[in-house]
């Protein structure tokens, strides 16, 4: 029994994992999942970790993001496409909001899975965004 393999995660199940990491959130993500919101409920744990990186709490930071990246190991297509989508996106904007040594402190704390695929969007980014300079000229 104890080398079962664990069973995916779902969004429900995620949700309740969520309110576990998160409880100052929980009663937002309460509410957010009776409305089915999966991804405004993922959205308020991005706006909850960029108040606290306003605070320079990145150690913090670090160790929900590493939450995260066991819910994303976890978790169904479902649940990976919205962290992928949502949270992980939301490194860029931590980036440009934070203290060059803070963004080099938490991405080094940083999951490797989540250090790849905020690399791959930051390549694929370049690339479109580079066909649409170049579509306007």
């Amino acid at each position: 029994m104890m080398n079962e393999p664990m069973q995916t995660i779902n969004k429900k199940i995620a949700v309740e994992y969520l309110k576990f990491f998160y409880p100052t959130l929980r009663g937002e993500i309460t509410q957010l999942a009776v409305q089915d919101n999966f991804a405004g409920i993922i959205q308020a744990t991005i706006n909850y970790l960029k108040n606290l990186l306003q605070e320079s709490k990145i150690t913090i930071i670090a160790h929900h993001i590493s939450l995260m990246e066991w819910l994303y190991r976890n978790g169904n297509s479902y649940v990976k496409d919205i962290i992928e989508n949502l949270f992980v996106r939301s490194f860029e904007s931590m980036k440009k909001h934070s203290k060059v040594q803070h963004w080099d402190l938490l991405y080094q704390y940083m999951p490797v899975r989540f250090q790849e695929i905020y690399s791959q969007q930051q390549q694929q980014d370049e690339i479109f965004f580079c066909k649409l300079c170049k579509q306007k000229q």
